[in-house]
């Protein structure tokens, strides 16, 4: 039941306050300053309530996150009950506490291969920058200190960083107001099928990707790469599923020189795609090294991990006394996020929601398929409870709206109206939805993006923009 929380707020109030004093993620000042921010004050279900009391459906599950779905009791109860027992240890060196420790055991049983050890962060960025560190430890103590470099993917989202980003490459992520480190990172060309050069086939797209690596890797020398990082599917760069085979040959490549594979499944883990872990279930690869955050706890509190190779950790635990991994965070295995985690975990497995992502997932595929046909969109892609729409002012030609159009969040405006939210990212609007997401609420999803779309496209046609 709803707790109407609402009621216990001034909604105009909280919007001034946060208005006035909270710089947020990604701000864009000038229509910050208009319009501020959707207070939003609770959630149950897949549903999240604002301070004036409308509901809506979460399309976006927080920020990919909230898995498990929002108002989950027994985490609740998981996390009052740990922070009881021991609100905080370090685990620095030589200290642990008991959730880290059966987590790292949980997290080592479910991912793929031979990745059976954990070392902790609190996001993912942080956890970016921590499986970068660890390839640069790991290849220095195998004895080759000139494999610096990371070779990664344009149109890629690693986090906000400064090493993330930098790794990282979206548009206008990497803005001239910030600077970044030089020449550490080399990106190749996004696995971006829909934008791939007119009449090259998916398999002849597949092969370029392959063969612009393995240039790369001749460009630079394999000795001077550490590691190769990628998110099996794109997220927040446009919910790009890769070509056929892709993966598995670029991780031959990586297998054959050297360099190490990190896989980024920030959003991929934990079901989002109807598997725990993506890269072996759905890509067929087992990496080096794989990067797991917001799913990990549903997003009721922040943690992040790296679960890494036997291989890996045979190198950098190899005998020396003056080997040190001196790399780390406070928050590092926080009980509390632990003892989180590992209810969140035991929930996705109890109901089955992996079975749920991949039942109604499908289905929500099948249904935002029939976008296709509207005058707008260019393309619908993703997989299963990932997935974005593409809006184009030319669909023979793939050409974009102009930008002063705002089309991703003309339409999602639209949409909130209705009681949906869903996310704008330039030219798409992305969905991301709690696993526990049904077939009812897929069809209304669907067909009130349909009637956001249609408002648009009256709109644009009566502005003479299309």
């Amino acid at each position: 039941m709803l707790h109407r929380a609402h009621n216990r707020f001034d909604a105009q109030e909280l919007w001034q306050q946060d208005h006035d004093h909270f710089l947020h993620p990604f701000t864009h000042f000038d229509s910050f300053r208009k319009d501020g921010s959707l207070v939003l004050v609770e959630g149950e279900g897949c549903y999240v309530t604002d301070a004036h009391g409308k509901r809506y459906f979460d399309g976006i599950g927080g920020m990919w996150c909230v898995n498990a779905g929002y108002g989950r009791k027994e985490i609740a109860e998981a996390m009052a009950e740990q922070a009881l027992q021991l609100c905080y240890t370090t685990t620095f060196v030589d200290v642990t506490n008991a959730p880290a420790a059966r987590l790292a055991a949980k997290l080592a049983a479910l991912a793929p291969g031979d990745l059976n050890h954990v070392t902790y962060a609190t996001s993912g960025s942080c956890a970016v920058d921590t499986a970068i560190r660890l390839a640069h430890y790991c290849q220095a103590r195998r004895g080759e200190k000139n494999r610096r470099y990371v070779i990664s993917r344009k149109n890629s989202y690693h986090g906000s960083t400064y090493l993330g980003m930098t790794v990282g490459l979206r548009d206008g992520d990497q803005s001239e107001q910030f600077r970044y480190i030089p020449d550490l990172v080399h990106h190749l060309s996004a696995p971006y099928p829909y934008r791939r050069p007119e009449g090259m086939s998916l398999e002849a797209f597949s092969d370029f990707l392959v063969d612009e690596f393995a240039a790369k890797i001749e460009e630079l020398g394999a000795g001077n790469i550490a590691c190769f990082i990628a998110e099996p599917a794109q997220a927040s760069g446009g919910v790009c599923i890769p070509p056929p085979g892709y993966l598995t040959r670029i991780s031959e490549l990586c297998t054959r020189h050297g360099i190490l594979f990190i896989a980024d499944e920030i959003v991929t883990a934990f079901g989002r795609l109807g598997h725990m872990f993506a890269s072996q279930d759905e890509f067929g690869i087992i990496p080096d090294m794989i990067i797991c955050a917001k799913g990990l706890t549903s997003g009721y509190i922040p943690l992040s991990a790296v679960i890494y190779s036997d291989a890996i950790h045979a190198s950098i635990s190899a005998p020396d006394a003056d080997a040190w991994f001196t790399h780390g965070y406070t928050y590092s295995g926080h009980p509390v996020a632990c003892a989180v985690a590992l209810k969140n975990i035991e929930i996705i497995e109890r109901e089955d929601l992996c079975g749920n992502a991949a039942r109604v997932g499908d289905y929500l595929e099948k249904r935002l398929a029939e976008l296709r046909s509207l005058p707008l969109v260019g393309d619908v892609r993703g997989r299963r409870l990932m997935m974005c729409v593409e809006y184009v002012k030319d669909k023979a030609t793939r050409e974009k709206l102009p930008d002063s159009c705002n089309i991703s969040k003309r339409i999602s405006n639209e949409c909130e109206a209705k009681g949906l939210l869903v996310r704008p990212l330039g030219h798409l609007d992305v969905l991301s939805p709690p696993l526990i997401m049904t077939m009812a609420e897929v069809d209304f999803v669907v067909d009130t993006l349909r009637g956001a779309i249609l408002k648009a496209t009256e709109e644009l046609t009566a502005e003479g923009v299309i």
